[in-house]
């Protein structure tokens, strides 16, 4: 995706809520977020233990998503595994962009060694397998918890923004605005974070969104393979308890189900509002 001159944030907005698939995806994020936030909020913890309610019952009034075989309602563990995603999401997606921009920025403007250097950094972390030192990571650190998980996937996030960043930079810094900041006395670093960074504002809000798909799959990946945050709810640990327990098996299609197409939910939200973006950012995409 190409940088785009910046708009003002009132005609920025104003495009985004007029494109039908940002609107339809951040719909259904915030629904999702809500109910499941609200939920988190009302419901008593004490209800999240097991033998609360009878075991292996399908969706019903006693229990609006059905029970596990512990005797644990689906809706409540829901309340619990769906912010839980979320927060992996952000906080990765947070670190991998803001790092990713930082070095990218760094990179692209500032010649000779410090580029050199921060281009090897970059090809060195894009060569490694990124999903085998997750595991290993993963695998070697105790007691893994939710945000130590989003740390994990974090530190693996930032090399592609940083290619891309450094990329649209070099072709910035050349243009005759730069230069005419050069000449008003303006330091490197003010250059970077006052003339260039607002060019890639919007550039960075869709890859931030990209960051976030792609680190609620790691999470999810990560999980069912049992390296997930073992004491704490997500989305990919409820689905691996449910297959743990032979849901799949016992034809409990609600127990992994349930977060199975709420995870399908996410994706398909998070990738709507990045195509609206991008078509927003990138007004010759729209139609196609």
């Amino acid at each position: 995706m190409t940088a785009a001159v910046p708009t003002r944030p009132s005609g920025f907005l104003a495009a985004l809520l007029r494109n039908r698939k940002f609107v339809a995806g951040a719909g259904i994020f915030l629904l999702i977020a809500v109910v499941a936030l609200v939920g988190s909020l009302t419901v008593d913890p004490r209800l999240r233990g097991a033998g609360r309610f009878p075991p292996r019952q399908p969706p019903g009034t006693a229990a609006i998503l059905g029970t596990d075989t512990l005797g644990r309602s689906i809706a409540v563990q829901m309340t619990q595994a769906v912010p839980n995603s979320l927060q992996v999401g952000l906080i990765a997606a947070l670190i991998g962009t803001l790092l990713g921009a930082a070095i990218g920025f760094i990179s692209g403007y500032f010649s000779g060694i410090v580029d050199a250097l921060l281009r090897i950094l970059i090809d060195v972390f894009l060569s490694v397998p990124s999903l085998l030192f997750l595991i290993l990571i993963a695998a070697l650190v105790r007691g893994v918890g939710v945000r130590t998980m989003a740390l994990i996937i974090g530190i693996f996030a930032w090399p592609s923004p940083a290619r891309q960043v450094r990329a649209q930079i070099l072709s910035l810094k050349e243009r005759p605005f730069v230069e005419v900041a050069r000449l008003s006395g303006m330091s490197g670093i003010e250059i970077v974070f006052r003339e260039l960074a607002p060019h890639m504002l919007q550039w960075l809000g869709a890859n931030f969104v990209n960051a976030f798909i792609a680190a609620i799959l790691a999470e999810s990946g990560l999980s069912i393979l049992g390296l997930g945050p073992q004491r704490e709810m997500t989305l990919g640990m409820l689905i691996y308890w449910a297959l743990n327990y032979g849901a799949v098996l016992q034809n409990l299609w609600w127990w992994w189900g349930t977060p199975v197409v709420t995870l399908i939910l996410l994706f398909l939200s998070l990738y709507l509002i990045h195509i609206g973006l991008d078509e927003v950012s990138n007004p010759r995409l729209q139609g196609r």
